[in-house]
């Protein structure tokens, strides 16, 4: 189900004029995200493709987060997917708490499109330490610099004067897993 993440009230951004994030849960340990940017592509400043590989601090420049939790537990885990195919994943214990780089996780695959007025990026992630909870609360947001340097901080929900992707209320989506077909 497609959603528009919203900007954040402390933010500006001449650049883009919309983003839509979408995710899909098809089967246990299988993710999928889609985020389509539109405006003007050519004044944002987009990472250039390099070979996959996992790299720290992504939100300092352009690149689009998903959030995922499986209540009641207090645990979370983020994943950071560059335009240039780099990639993050994090564990968290709690708020903030006991970060670590989870094991096992492989590269997800990330593709992207890029047009005058238009940017997609798909991600898939398999991965078998996704939590087994029948419904996860998931966060979909956006980091966007532009040309001029200023960056924009996108979500589904925002909870505060500053932005915060890890703030419980911007794990705005609930997301099933989808039915198998027999």
């Amino acid at each position: 189900m497609r959603q528009t993440l919203k900007l954040h009230p402390a933010c500006r951004c001449e650049a883009v004029k919309s983003i839509e994030a979408d995710a899909e849960r098809p089967e246990p340990g299988r993710l999928l995200f889609r985020f389509r940017v539109t405006g003007r592509i050519a004044d944002v400043r987009w990472p250039p493709p390099v070979p996959a590989a996992r790299i720290d601090a992504l939100w300092q420049h352009t690149c689009f987060e998903a959030f995922l939790s499986a209540p009641p537990d207090k645990g979370y885990l983020e994943f950071n997917f560059a335009p240039s195919t780099e990639w993050a994943a994090y564990s968290f214990d709690a708020y903030r708490e006991g970060m670590r780089i989870p094991g096992g996780f492989e590269a997800p695959a990330i593709a992207t499109r890029r047009g005058e007025s238009e940017f997609e990026l798909e991600a898939a992630l398999d991965w078998d330490g996704l939590p087994d909870g029948a419904i996860w609360r998931l966060g979909l947001s956006a980091v966007v610099e532009e040309t001029n340097g200023r960056r924009s901080y996108w979500a589904l929900a925002h909870a505060g004067a500053r932005p915060d992707f890890h703030h419980a209320d911007a794990f705005a989506l609930e997301l099933p897993l989808l039915r198998q077909q027999s």
